[in-house]
């Protein structure tokens, strides 16, 4: 195992270098098996932190080719991480998202598959953010617009 290893996982995941090195260790160097640890982690820490309330709001705006709207109210624990740039990124997907799929209701988003990655649904989405930046996210309401 590299240091180099352990920084490309880092980068690649947004996981601490604790949980790259161990990651690395317990998949024998296997850089793949690796981010798949990661991944797994991240969502049994995302699980936990489920519980805490979120405090802080940020309102995304995002309009599509001047013909769809959507506003979208996303939530974390501090004000520190809504302007952090890994939950600015997640909001702006949400938005991009409802854009493109138009789902009834909240529950209805996070079960959808992710448009720019069909492998994994909003909710994992939602999850490996809440890994990167250990502090819970809800979305807490949105509205679609279409002309």
């Amino acid at each position: 195992m590299v240091a180099d290893d352990v920084k490309k996982l880092r980068e690649q995941t947004g996981a601490g270098v604790m949980d790259c090195k161990k990651a690395l260790e317990d998949a024998g160097g296997n850089f793949e098996k690796a981010v798949v640890l990661i991944q797994e982690r991240g969502l049994i820490k995302a699980e936990k932190k489920a519980e805490r309330g979120t405090g802080a709001a940020f309102i995304k705006a995002y309009a599509h080719q001047n013909r769809v709207g959507v506003l979208i109210e996303v939530r974390a624990e501090t004000d520190f991480v809504v302007k952090s740039d890994p939950f600015q990124e997640l909001a702006h997907e949400l938005a991009m998202q409802i854009a493109a799929m138009d789902p009834e209701n909240v529950q209805a988003l996070l079960d959808q598959p992710y448009v720019r990655d069909p492998g994994k649904t909003v909710e994992a989405l939602v999850k490996g953010t809440i890994a990167k930046v250990g502090e819970n996210i809800t979305i807490e309401r949105f509205c679609r617009y279409e002309v």
